[in-house]
């Protein structure tokens, strides 16, 4: 059976969260998308959970397709709010005003 998750692919998934300016944010379903894996948004946040292990990258700006924050991540809302990102009454980030369109 063929390995998914490669060095390879882990390194383009991570250069494309290194590309969301600052103050937007992406969700894990269109970095999976921007990589050709459009149906492997949880593989974008499994190698999110190993970044740290690869260099110093934002993925504070990544959050799923309704907004909704890293349940482990507990810097998450203040690294976004320091950079502008405002947030819904629910908690989530405001997708309309903040996704990254790319």
């Amino acid at each position: 059976m063929k390995r998914i998750l490669t060095e390879e692919l882990i390194y383009e998934i991570l250069s494309v969260v290194e590309e969301i300016p600052y103050g937007r944010v992406a969700s894990y379903g269109q970095l999976a998308r921007l990589v050709g894996r459009e149906r492997n948004a949880r593989l974008v946040g499994k190698v999110l959970r190993i970044a740290d292990g690869y260099g110093d990258y934002p993925c504070h700006r990544v959050v799923n397709h309704a907004g909704r924050l890293a349940p482990h991540f507990p810097q998450q809302r203040a690294l976004l709010e320091e950079e502008g990102v405002a947030f819904l009454p629910c908690g989530h980030v405001d997708m309309a005003r903040f996704r990254w369109e790319c």
